[in-house]
């Protein structure tokens, strides 16, 4: 695919975007930008993106996603509850933004590989049985880092950052072949405001 068809498409693309795909475009950015303050806004704003995404999802047979975006609702409540936690003496937040050690790391990635093949072989069942529009590993890898991703930045893990690049990255390509357009783009703001989430979370551990 040349620059210029490219290009067609993503002008194409976002005439095409409904209105429920621009609010939870704009939701999902907003949801990131506070975040990266390390703003409890993140959760209910977050809350407005999954919702819309998990019918997209479904309606353009990215049925991994879809499940990725019904865990974010799920782990935005319990994200919310950790990150609203205070301590009242100090009259600040319980939960630190802090780093994975080896242990932590060992897990983080024992989770991803079993999110991995279960959303895997359950796609690829899913390809041949209803859903021929399916892409397995490509689905599977966004959505398994997408997973890893959410619990940890409930946890308020700098590792979390480098979890949401990787799911930005398979993310980008897999929903513009899809015909999301304005949603690929959607992710690739995503993937700027989570490098510089990944530096900005870096720098206050590195500050206690």
């Amino acid at each position: 695919m040349t620059i210029e068809q490219v290009s067609e498409q993503l002008i194409n693309g976002i005439k095409h975007t409904g209105f429920w795909e621009f609010i939870g475009v704009f939701a999902g950015i907003a949801s990131v930008w506070f975040s990266r303050k390390e703003n409890i806004l993140v959760y209910p704003v977050g809350l407005i993106n999954t919702i819309i995404y998990i019918y997209i999802s479904v309606k353009g047979h990215l049925l991994g996603e879809a499940s990725v975006n019904l865990y974010y609702t799920i782990m935005s409540f319990y994200g919310w509850l950790l990150w609203s936690k205070k301590d009242h003496i100090k009259n600040e937040a319980i939960l630190h933004i802090t780093k994975s050690n080896a242990k932590e790391w060992m897990i983080q990635l024992l989770f991803f590989a079993a999110f991995y093949f279960a959303i895997f072989f359950s796609l690829t069942w899913a390809k041949q049985a209803f859903a021929p529009e399916a892409i397995p590993w490509a689905d599977a890898f966004a959505s398994a880092t997408a997973y890893t991703g959410m619990w940890l930045m409930a946890r308020k893990k700098v590792e979390s950052w480098i979890w949401w690049i990787a799911t930005n990255l398979a993310s980008i390509p897999l929903y513009f072949i899809k015909g999301y357009v304005f949603t690929s783009v959607q992710f690739l703001a995503l993937l700027i405001l989570a490098i510089a989430g990944l530096v900005s979370w870096q720098k206050k551990v590195e500050k206690v």
